[in-house]
C-alpha cells in the first residue's frame, strides 16, 4: 500500500483519454467520461448499437441485423465508436495503451454478465501471425484475459487462428468485407476439443459490419461449438 502510494505521488494517475490528473488509474475524468458515448439503455439483442426507446423485455434488433444472418445468438458493446471511445480504441490497437484493457473490460461486463453460463470460454478474435507480428500483440487477447478476470471465467487466447491472411477491412463495402473474411479462421488444433458442447463467448475491439466476428463465430460452431455470443468494446455507428 505505501509503494503504490509513493508511485502515485511520482507519477500521479492520469484520465485514461487525456492528461488529466486522476484519483486511480484505470479512470477517466469527468470531462472525458462525459464525451464518451457508453452503451447504457435499449440496444439491439445481436450486435449492441444503441436503438431509441425505452428498456424491454423482449430482445430488439436493428435494422441492420433484421437483414444481415448473424451466426451467433447475442452482441454486447460497451461503447459506441465515436469521441472518446475512438481515441480509447485507437490507443490500445496502435498506441500500446495496454492499460487501457483492463477497463474497457470492466465496462462491458456490465453489459454481457447475462450471456455468461458455467461453461462459457471467452477467446478473443484472432490475428495472422503476420499481422501479430508486425504489431507484437492482439488487443482483442489483452481485452477478453481481462474480460474473463472480472467475470471469473476462463479464457484461451488462441483458441482461434488465421489460416488465410486477408487484406485490409478499410474501404470495403459490407458485402466485401464478408467476402474478404470467407474461411479465414479456423479452431486451432491443439484447442478445438475445448470448443466442443460449449459456450464460446468472442471478443473483439470493435465491431464493424461483423463480418470478422462471423467467420470466428462460424469457425466455433464448425469446431462443435452448442453456442456462441459475442462482445466488443465499441460498436461502430451504422454504415450508410
Amino acid at each position: 500500500m505505501a509503494l503504490c502510494h509513493l508511485l502515485n505521488t511520482l507519477y500521479p494517475p492520469h484520465c485514461l483519454a487525456c492528461s488529466t490528473p486522476v484519483r486511480r488509474a484505470g479512470l477517466l475524468c469527468a470531462a472525458c467520461w462525459t464525451n464518451t458515448p457508453f452503451i447504457d439503455g435499449l440496444a439491439c439483442d445481436h450486435c449492441g448499437t444503441p436503438l431509441p426507446g425505452p428498456l424491454e423485455d423482449a430482445p430488439v434488433h436493428c435494422d441492420d441485423c433484421l437483414r444481415i444472418a448473424r451466426p451467433w445468438s447475442h452482441g454486447r458493446a460497451a461503447l459506441v465508436y465515436s469521441d472518446s471511445a475512438r481515441r480509447l480504441v485507437l490507443a490500445l490497437k496502435h498506441g500500446d495503451r495496454h492499460d487501457i484493457a483492463a477497463p474497457a473490460a470492466r465496462w462491458l461486463a456490465r453489459r454481457c454478465a447475462g450471456l455468461i453460463r458455467p461453461d462459457t470460454l471467452i477467446a478473443p478474435v484472432p490475428l495472422h501471425p503476420t499481422r501479430l507480428f508486425q504489431r507484437r500483440f492482439n488487443q482483442s487477447a489483452l481485452l477478453a484475459r481481462a474480460l474473463a478476470q472480472v467475470l471469473a471465467r476462463p479464457a484461451c487466447p488462441d483458441l482461434l487462428r488465421r489460416i488465410r491472411r486477408t487484406s485490409s477491412q478499410d474501404g470495403r463495402t459490407r458485402e466485401g468485407r464478408f467476402e474478404n473474411m470467407q474461411g479465414a479462421i479456423a479452431a486451432h488444433p491443439r484447442h478445438a476439443a475445448r470448443i466442443t458442447g460449449r459456450h464460446i463467448l468472442l471478443v473483439d475491439d470493435v465491431m464493424t459490419s461483423g463480418a470478422t466476428l462471423a467467420a470466428a463465430a462460424e469457425a466455433c460452431f464448425a469446431a462443435g461449438a452448442d453456442h456462441v455470443d459475442v462482445a466488443v468494446m465499441a460498436r461502430a455507428k451504422r454504415q450508410i
